[in-house]
């Protein structure tokens, strides 16, 4: 009896037969058959890792299996942004391949060069990843990624019809709102200061400077570190949209220590380590590479927080609701997380009223 490959090597998504035979007749940069092993990570898309006989790997990814959102785990969207960035020199994985016939394996999918490094997920993580004297290298890096990343024209490289440009704060206002409504009734959970400041970010939302490429999700989570210390390659771009650069800096930096002893110091993540620069120096240095204004960020910290007061509430919602199971989930934390990230906002809109 002869089973499949695909079954073989446990891999889920791909008929690898039909996979193989397209990547050897579009991708010269790779000779199949291959060896598949799974990557973790990437919001839930399909990730595998591909080697041929002769050493030479690649990545090839595609949505999850099941009913998908409208424009949700967007290939199409993500193999435009890759292709579009690398002949720049910003560190993406090379683009091989896009398939989007469907009769291969029923799905759009595309292959992209395997880039060396890993993406960093807790303060342990980095502490054990990056040596204490390379730690200014690795911020340094990271902020003047994003900060190349903001300074690219969207037009010039072929992605100025990527979505709207215009009122982006607006846009992502009134889309996280409406999760916040649609998640009072079953979460049973509403605060006052999720309504007080949306109308405030409606009524006094500063003037967009200019409109750039923004990622949406840029964190050291979504950053391939290489063993320099440097940033080899950003991925998972499904997010990514034309919007206000000032709002993605926000989001990155968002639970960045402002001093060495503040809250966010104690936070398990990459940024909490020791040993990396305080938020103004990575915030000064973006405003000299990008010569964006900066003036107005608490701002942009201030609706980030309250856009990730909106995302857990409607995580929140979606376990009170009975549509996730709750084993081993610690509900009360969840909700204390929503106040936490509404305390937040609330905090930097003071401060930016008081600026």
């Amino acid at each position: 009896m002869n089973v499949p490959n695909n079954i073989m090597q446990n891999v889920q998504g791909f008929e690898i037969p039909k996979v193989e035979a397209w990547i050897g007749q579009n991708v010269s940069y790779l000779k199949p058959p291959f060896n598949w092993k799974k990557l973790e990570g990437g919001h839930s898309n399909l990730t595998y890792m591909l080697s041929d006989s002769e050493g030479v790997s690649a990545v090839i990814r595609r949505p999850p299996l099941g009913k998908l959102l409208p424009k949700a785990h967007d290939m199409s969207r993500e193999w435009a942004l890759i292709s579009n960035l690398a002949p720049t020199g910003f560190p993406v994985p090379k683009p091989l391949g896009f398939c989007d016939d469907l009769d291969v394996t029923g799905a759009l999918f595309y292959v992209m060069g395997f880039s060396e490094g890993k993406p960093l997920h807790s303060k342990k993580e980095a502490s054990d990843s990056i040596k204490l004297e390379d730690r200014v290298i690795l911020a340094h890096s990271f902020i003047d990624t994003l900060a190349l990343l903001h300074s690219l024209d969207p037009d010039a490289i072929g992605l100025g019809e990527l979505g709207r440009k215009e009122d982006y704060i607006g846009r992502q206002v009134k889309t996280w709102y409406r999760s916040w409504m649609a998640s009072i009734e079953p979460a049973n959970y509403d605060d006052q200061r999720a309504h007080d400041l949306q109308e405030y970010f409606i009524s006094s939302k500063p003037e967009q400077q200019t409109a750039s490429v923004v990622h949406g999700d840029y964190g050291f989570h979504n950053c391939l570190i290489g063993a320099d210390a440097k940033v080899s390659a950003v991925v998972d771009w499904e997010i990514s949209s034309l919007g206000d650069p000032l709002a993605d800096l926000a989001y990155t930096l968002k639970s960045w220590p402002e001093e060495p002893d503040d809250a966010s110091s104690q936070l398990d993540l990459p940024s909490s380590c020791e040993g990396l620069p305080l938020r103004k120096e990575l915030v000064d240095r973006y405003q000299k590479l990008t010569k964006l204004n900066v003036d107005e960020l608490d701002f942009y910290f201030g609706f980030n927080h309250w856009k990730s007061a909106a995302i857990i509430h409607g995580v929140y919602a979606r376990y009170r609701a009975g549509q996730k199971s709750t084993d081993g989930i610690d509900l009360d934390e969840i909700k204390g997380r929503i106040d936490a990230s509404l305390s937040a906002a609330d905090f930097c809109i003071k401060r930016y009223k008081e600026r």
